[in-house]
């Protein structure tokens, strides 16, 4: 086994070094050490042995530092990277109250995002748009894009840490994201919700704390209001942990924001975000917000066969644009959030 740091040393000594050496990586902060690189000892060694020898090890390690990647193990199919995953002690998750398209490969394991290869992912942490959401999630290159199609990634703690604190302090209050179901302009609930039961749907926005309304053409609105920053339940670090820069309408093309809310008003915009008194987020905070996560982003090029594991709470992820073929595996678990709070 190689590993870009000293394997040898529990996970709670691990000290990284400012000039850690990743030259894999095409883009990273200084000083950050994710993700930590974990390589076979040789080609064809399984990606079974790394769970076998590697598990608590490489377990600590995202706990610690947020990600691992692992690279040059055999993955032959989809199931061995769907028992990989499922191998660190939490059943795999279904993908519900989804915000973007993903088709199910197997169980617990999903395409990543379905937008056009030409479109930009920005950095986001899983599901922070709810008040549920994975603690861990796993990526699977099954084919690496010709150019492009990185997996970009960051540090939840060191966002918060460089965000201004007027920001930071504003956020801390919480979010209302609103979101109208039409299947002309976005996910339509059917596929957000798995069914087409408005039963089924009801339970789920009660249970989750969502409220909703049906619309007259049968579609569908839901309110919540959620976390803009989070504390880490095992750390008890401050993380930066919403997705306000992806449902703000400074989100869209300049042409494709106007023309929606001419067509549609900016009350039924397909998404949006609030603050939690009601009040606009100004264009301006999000271009603030969006130039620290680029301040922060770590870029390395997917290889075929890579598994790149992260705490979803500590490591946010991207994706960028891409020309070819490209496949990308996604699997979750361990579910937390904060609905007992009230």
């Amino acid at each position: 086994m190689h590993t870009d740091i000293a394997s040898t040393l529990p996970a709670q000594a691990i000290e990284f070094p400012a000039d850690l050496p990743t030259p894999w990586r095409s883009k990273a902060p200084p000083s950050s050490a994710l993700p930590v690189l974990l390589q076979a000892d040789g080609p064809g060694q399984p990606l079974e042995q790394a769970l076998q020898r590697q598990r608590d090890w490489i377990d600590a390690t995202v706990q610690q530092v947020g990600g691992v990647l692992l690279r040059g193990y055999a993955v032959p199919e989809v199931a061995a990277f769907r028992a990989f995953a499922a191998g660190f002690g939490h059943a795999l998750l279904s993908y519900e109250f989804a915000s973007t398209p993903r088709s199910n490969v197997s169980s617990g394991v999903y395409t990543s995002t379905e937008y056009p290869a030409h479109q930009h992912i920005p950095l986001h942490n899983e599901q922070a748009y709810t008040r549920e959401w994975p603690m861990k999630i796993w990526f699977h290159c099954v084919t690496a894009a010709q150019a492009g199609g990185e997996t970009p990634i960051a540090d939840s703690r060191a966002i918060y840490r460089r965000m201004p604190a007027a920001i930071r302090e504003r956020f801390a209050a919480g979010l209302v994201y609103v979101r109208n179901y039409d299947s002309d302009f976005d996910v339509p609930w059917q596929q957000v919700f798995n069914t087409d039961d408005r039963a089924q749907v009801e339970a789920f926005c009660r249970r989750a704390g969502v409220q909703w309304e049906w619309k007259p053409d049968g579609s569908m609105r839901t309110i919540q209001r959620c976390q803009g920053v989070e504390r880490h339940p095992r750390s008890g670090e401050m993380v930066w942990f919403n997705q306000a820069h992806l449902f703000h309408p400074s989100n869209l093309q300049a042409d494709v924001r106007e023309s929606l809310e001419d067509m549609l008003g900016a009350d039924n915009l397909p998404r949006t975000v609030l603050f939690a008194d009601g009040s606009p987020i100004p264009d301006s905070m999000l271009d603030e917000v969006r130039a620290v996560l680029d301040q922060e982003t770590v870029i390395f090029p997917w290889q075929a066969g890579d598994v790149l594991m992260l705490d979803n709470m500590l490591a946010a992820h991207a994706r960028t644009p891409f020309e070819g073929a490209r496949k990308v595996v996604v699997a979750m678990a361990e579910s937390h959030g904060n609905l007992h709070q009230g």
